[in-house]
């Protein structure tokens, strides 16, 4: 059972996430918050599995939230759920550890997959907010090339694949698919999944697909 626990500061958004996820086999919604401040604390008291997150918040920010917990708790996988899609948002929400990052006018199933897709160590990454910010990088900042198969891991990691998917798929061990994936984040200046997916989309290495 995937626990999920929602924070948004709208009574009527956080309601009606919490509704649509109550219909999704193999979800559980352990509880939410409508502030930043009551946020980190709920967290680190229940230990979701995800945490879908508003970024514009009472008291302390969404990406202040992520700042607090992912020190005390960074088994807790963070999905921002938000309407901006600017980089002045994305950019420090993935900074802050964000895993994934959806806008509101997301339909139901999308929500649910990307919860599962986070809550398998996977990333959820909008393809919209993913071009936001990729006009940020830089065209020289390429790096080391990537091996073949470091690029069948990348374009599964991009479709929202956990290590053990990953690993079945390529038919590897898990802790070579570790190994790949930190190979991947050196040699892409990341470090994490949705900045590794960021880099990808921007430079053309992968193209969008379903795990």
């Amino acid at each position: 059972m995937i626990r999920v626990f929602v924070v948004d500061d709208h009574p009527v958004v956080r309601h009606g996430l919490i509704a649509i996820l109550r219909y999704e086999d193999g979800i559980e919604v352990v509880g939410d918050a409508a502030d930043g401040g009551s946020a980190v604390q709920l967290i680190l008291e229940l230990r979701p599995d995800v945490v879908l997150l508003d970024l514009r918040l009472p008291v302390l920010s969404g990406v202040e939230v992520m700042r607090q917990v992912r020190p005390q708790a960074p088994q807790v996988h963070f999905l921002v759920l938000t309407t901006y899609d600017t980089d002045e948002y994305i950019a420090p929400a993935l900074a802050a550890g964000a895993q994934g990052y959806l806008l509101k006018d997301a339909l139901p199933d999308e929500l649910a997959r990307a919860v599962r897709a986070l809550a398998h160590g996977g990333a959820a990454l909008e393809p919209a907010v993913a071009a936001r910010l990729l006009e940020r990088i830089a065209e020289g900042e390429r790096g080391e090339e990537l091996s073949s198969r470091e690029l069948e891991v990348l374009q599964l990691l991009v479709a929202g694949a956990s290590n053990k998917s990953i690993a079945a798929q390529l038919n590897l061990s898990e802790n070579t698919v570790k190994s790949h994936i930190s190979h991947i984040f050196g040699k892409l200046g990341v470090q994490s999944r949705a900045e590794a997916v960021s880099v990808a989309l921007s430079r053309g290495l992968v193209t969008i697909t379903r795990a």
